[in-house]
């Protein structure tokens, strides 16, 4: 027959590249999940993770040090209490915080305000001299969240964060008792018992907050106090 055409069947071929397929990432790659947070409890502390992109560089030197804190301080004087960071420790990459909040809306409006600050004095670290502070991101994605609703979970939270230094290995050579970059020194639930530290007029300490919740207060004794001299492992979150 003229002008007949051949008709295209439209064959299924295997494999391919899929919606949602592949082996997933994981470790760093993996990034934060981006379904619905959880409701939060104000009776629940919570472990935060924020990771830093690589162009920002080391966080652990002293003027990311004071642009932490700096951030810290804003934190402190504009969230009035709706939002708490109660311990905090600063690692090559990331910073954990232990923060508590009167629920999950305060959470995170009180740790986009703190990442925005962060991000602004970490930029002005970085600007070259004469010139204006550097532009672009700083923190790799979204904060991970981890909600610590028993005394043993927060306990694990507290020596997984104040001691972290040692789980990198950050201690390797130093003399230093405690993290000099996290909020060690605020903290009273050390097993070797308080120590006398002396402040002089050139210590930066972080500012944190004193904890309101029972959990974080007092509940997480029931577990026994922290040792400072403790290396946790991945599964202390």
């Amino acid at each position: 027959m003229s002008g007949a055409r051949q008709q295209e069947l439209p064959f299924r071929r295997r494999g391919g590249k899929r919606a949602g397929a592949g082996r997933k990432p994981n470790g760093e790659r993996a990034g934060v999940s981006r379904l619905r947070r959880p409701e939060l409890s104000h009776r629940h502390p919570v472990l935060v993770t924020l990771r830093v992109v690589p162009e920002i560089g080391r966080l652990r030197r002293r003027d990311a040090y004071r642009a932490v804190r700096r951030a810290l301080a804003t934190s402190l004087s504009r969230q009035r209490g709706k939002i708490r960071i109660c311990h905090i420790s600063i690692q090559g990459n990331h910073l954990h915080l232990i923060v508590e909040a009167d629920d999950k809306r305060a959470l995170s409006r009180g740790m986009q305000g703190f990442a925005i600050s962060c991000a602004k004095h970490l930029n002005q670290t970085l600007s070259p001299s004469g010139a204006g502070p550097r532009r672009g991101r700083v923190f790799a994605d979204r904060y991970h969240a981890a909600i610590l609703d028993g005394p043993r979970r927060v306990r694990h939270a507290l020596s997984y964060v104040l001691n972290n230094w040692r789980r990198h290995r950050e201690d390797v050579g130093q003399r230093e008792r405690l993290d000099p970059f996290s909020s060690g020194a605020a903290f009273g639930g050390w097993s070797d018992g308080p120590r006398l530290v002396r402040i002089g007029p050139r210590d930066e300490l972080l500012p944190v907050w004193y904890p309101q919740t029972w959990l974080l207060s007092d509940g997480w004794r029931r577990g026994g106090e922290v040792s400072p001299w403790a290396r946790p492992g991945p599964d202390q979150r």
